[in-house]
């Protein structure tokens, strides 16, 4: 039996399930597209975000949610209730994702960074396009050790760590990094 956090369904991003999620997201959603639609003083963005918490806690029957389809509900709604506007410009977000280095530099193998790099980039470009806007990479030392083919940690280890950060950087603002785990910011500033 799966237990889902909330009583809320999982939901499908791309090829990764997101369970346990914050909200917020839901939440900002709404606000932006108000503000892009020019309804800066649009007071019922917090009694939205009520009602799609209700509807994912106690009136979807589903258990997986595709984020598409959890995209077009919620225009539908705004539509419904009369924010036609809101639902045209309704920008497509989605939780935060967390993301296993190791995966990538497993496939990639012993000494092919280059297509590390390559699944990284690609995979970063997909959770773009579903709205993602914070990753997380974690199994940054194991993934650099598999690219390494080192049992040992060492100096060319800690510049290929040096690499991947960089290289994650181009593509957002890091938050905060440890040895074990990278978060992305893929909507602040460099």
């Amino acid at each position: 039996m799966i237990c889902l956090i909330g009583n809320r369904p999982v939901l499908q991003v791309g090829r990764h399930q997101v369970s346990g999620y914050d909200t917020e997201w839901i939440r900002e959603s709404i606000i932006t597209a108000a503000e892009l639609s020019g309804r800066d003083d649009f007071p019922f963005a917090d009694d939205l975000h009520s009602g799609i918490l209700h509807y994912l806690e106690h009136n979807c029957p589903l258990q997986l949610l595709k984020i598409e389809d959890l995209h077009k509900r919620i225009q539908h709604m705004l539509t419904r209730i009369g924010h036609q506007p809101m639902a045209e410009v309704l920008p497509r977000r989605a939780p935060a994702i967390e993301i296993s280095l190791r995966d990538a530099a497993e496939s990639a193998g012993n000494g092919y960074e280059l297509a590390f790099f390559d699944h990284l980039q690609k995979e970063i470009g997909e959770l773009k396009s579903y709205g993602v806007s914070m990753i997380e990479f974690n199994d940054v030392r194991h993934s650099v050790m598999v690219l390494r083919g080192q049992e040992k940690w060492n100096d060319s280890c800690d510049q290929l760590r040096e690499e991947i950060l960089t290289f994650l950087r181009t593509h957002g603002r890091s938050s905060r990094h440890h040895p074990q785990k990278i978060s992305l910011n893929l909507n602040s500033p460099r």
